[in-house]
């Protein structure tokens, strides 16, 4: 008491938690998470919690480390930083690009994660699943060696990321082959080599005379392994049927995962301890990608890192290239139009449509080939497609051309260029018809196919011959 009057008399502050013996524990800042849509507006990065503990409130001298911090993480997704000078200081701002997806933001203070950034698709989750679910999800996310983004895990339906849990772990079980397994098991009749030291120690000593240790080889694929990945595909389909409702894609995936509980039912569900996974089976001979990405998948389950739904606040770093996912969607759809009318589609993702360009002087060359998305041979022709995800037929028809800016101008005039020097390049065939093939959304695209006009045509005379130029509207959901 008379050392407390004293510090009061001396006029210093005795904290009032340290006083009375409580200890109040500071409650951490939520790290914020940016959302942004593919190929929308421009998003602002405060500068505030990735630089706390510096001495400037600004970027000033921060903006280098923060860039060189997450160049990467923006690269992967697609973002593209701009530095914006005005009369309040510097601003930067990050332009989302042609993919979905969340990454981490790390602190050029700290180096920590500090926040996070996640890119939804503008044309939204249920059209993204449904074209998904049309192309196969092996085209589906693509998971980054990143940390987890504070926040995304509620941001993203579950089944964008267990779908491709789902497609490994698929995968996994069709590359389980048969081989000849060491097992010990006690047993009434004798097999193998006979386990005398336990016999004794266990089976003799507790009257259990019949009861023989059994050491034996046998055929079959990997018990333990099955048993983690039957775990591991309950889990899944808890956590769908919890977090996903009455989502299709959600009870498309469940039911998928049923489907692949059926191969592993004649073995108990276990669940793996932690780093065993990486002890037992990621060395030695089992080192094909499929059962490292397999053993992966299951990581993140036992882990119980976020794959989104709702479940847990953070979530896995992921990113997914619409424009890769638009083309293979348009390869589908072209593949299935080309099965009705006998036609032969090549496609340029597998090199089948590569044209060299000779040119006479190979200092002065800028590109080497020209490689067409789409060729689709027919009786009567040949029809080159070029899948643009743009927005360029939906702002056509909604705004017209007059209210393109000028940038969206010259993108069409470019793409209609390409798809032209792609068409020219066909040779002396009667009938070349090049066509540019965007996304919109479904109520648009029914509100274009009711007056018919999802499909704008041009005739371009060519010399002795016409060929045409087609715009075409695809709805990015799926045709029913």
């Amino acid at each position: 008491m008379a050392a407390r009057n004293a510090a009061s008399r001396r006029g210093s502050k005795v904290p009032r938690a340290r006083a009375s013996g409580v200890h109040f524990a500071r409650t951490p800042n939520p790290q914020p998470l940016l959302r942004a849509v593919d190929n929308g507006p421009t998003v602002c990065v405060d500068p505030t919690p990735y630089i706390s503990g510096g001495r400037d409130p600004g970027w000033g001298p921060h903006l280098d480390g923060f860039l060189s911090r997450n160049r990467e993480a923006l690269a992967a997704i697609g973002a593209e930083p701009h530095v914006v000078a005005g009369r309040n200081g510097i601003r930067l701002e990050l332009k989302p690009g042609h993919s979905a997806g969340a990454v981490p933001l790390r602190s050029p203070v700290s180096g920590q994660v500090a926040g996070g950034l996640v890119v939804s698709p503008r044309f939204g989750w249920p059209g993204v699943g449904r074209v998904l679910a049309a192309t196969g999800w092996g085209s589906g996310p693509q998971f980054l060696t990143q940390p987890l983004v504070p926040g995304s895990g509620r941001e993203v339906p579950p089944w964008v990321l267990a779908g491709p849990v789902l497609q490994r772990l698929t995968n996994l079980l069709s590359d389980l082959k048969p081989g000849y397994q060491e097992r010990i098991e006690v047993r009434t009749h004798p097999r193998g080599q006979i386990q005398w030291p336990a016999y004794v120690a266990n089976q003799m000593a507790t009257g259990r005379w019949h009861h023989l240790p059994c050491k034996f080889s046998e055929l079959g694929t990997d018990s333990r392994l099955r048993e983690t990945i039957r775990w591991t595909l309950e889990r899944i389909r808890l956590d769908l049927a919890a977090t996903g409702g009455s989502d299709p894609m959600a009870l498309i995936l469940a039911t998928l995962a049923m489907h692949l509980l059926d191969q592993v039912a004649d073995v108990p569900s276990r669940r793996p301890y932690r780093g065993e996974l990486e002890r037992n089976f990621g060395a030695g001979s089992l080192t094909s990608e499929v059962l490292r990405e397999g053993l992966r998948a299951i990581g993140w389950i036992v882990d119980e890192r976020g794959l989104g739904g709702g479940r847990s606040s953070e979530g896995l770093a992921w990113t997914l290239p619409l424009e890769t996912l638009w083309e293979r969607y348009v390869e589908k759809f072209a593949r299935a139009e080309a099965s009705l009318l006998g036609g032969r589609v090549r496609v340029g993702r597998l090199r089948e449509t590569t044209v060299p360009l000779p040119w006479d002087h190979r200092s002065h060359r800028a590109i080497g080939h020209l490689i067409p998305d789409i060729i689709v041979e027919k009786r009567d022709g040949i029809e080159i497609i070029d899948a643009k995800y743009k927005a360029h037929f939906a702002d056509l028809d909604v705004a017209g051309w007059k209210a393109f800016t000028e940038d969206a101008k010259e993108s069409l005039r470019a793409d209609v260029h390409q798809v032209l020097a792609y068409a020219a390049v066909c040779g002396d065939v009667t009938n070349v018809t090049a066509t540019l093939v965007y996304p919109v959304s479904a109520e648009l695209y029914n509100e274009l196919n009711f007056r018919s006009q999802h499909i704008v045509s041009a005739s371009i005379p060519v010399g002795t011959r016409v060929k045409q130029l087609r715009l075409r509207a695809l709805p990015f959901s799926g045709l029913n």
